[in-house]
């Protein structure tokens, strides 16, 4: 049905054509002008024409030759000789080389290449998007972590420094006390 709807589809497209060119013409027998019948007409009358004169039967022949004439690669060929181009080859030798190398290495690598490994990535990568995705949860919550541990420990400095000057104002005090008894501080 596919193929029915695309050549109606066609052949209306050709019939609008049609019209838009010949509008309501009509051919000797009545019936509406066609572009196929026309062109028919033109192809066989240039045929004829070019059948019955001898120059465009040779030009004819000659169209192959015309081609390969105007074929920017001819002129390469005629203008560059052999000997030149084997220099051109034999100065890339060491390219080329390199690529018949690297050629043979993805040969012996295209097994590895169709392996299930490969084939099966995409699978591994929802998996693995998925890792991402609690790694950085995870990195989030030890930064946190991380966060309140420090401030743990700036208050554990903080009340170790207080404790240290409150037991030194002591230490003072006591010593001044000791002083004014006339007490002797064991040592």
């Amino acid at each position: 049905m596919d193929k029915k709807s695309e050549t109606d589809n066609l052949e209306m497209r050709l019939q609008a054509l049609e019209s838009r060119l010949y509008g309501e013409r009509r051919n000797k027998s009545g019936k509406p002008v066609k572009c196929a019948d026309s062109l028919g007409k033109i192809q066989a009358g240039l045929t004829n024409t070019a059948n019955k004169r001898e120059r465009v039967k040779i030009l004819h022949k000659k169209i192959e030759d015309l081609v390969k004439y105007l074929d920017p690669q001819f002129t390469d060929h005629i203008t560059v000789p052999d000997a030149m181009k084997l220099e051109f080859i034999l100065a890339e030798e060491d390219f080329l080389l390199s690529q018949a190398t690297l050629l043979e290495q993805v040969n012996t690598l295209q097994p590895l290449l169709d392996s299930t490994y490969i084939r099966d990535v995409p699978e591994h990568a929802t998996k693995l998007q998925r890792l991402s995705q609690i790694h950085i949860k995870e990195q989030d919550q030890s930064e946190t972590q991380s966060q309140e541990v420090k401030k743990v420990f700036e208050e554990y400095n903080k009340m170790m420094f207080l404790l240290s000057k409150q037991f030194t104002q002591w230490d003072e005090t006591l010593r001044q006390m000791e002083e004014a008894k006339g007490i002797r501080p064991v040592e």
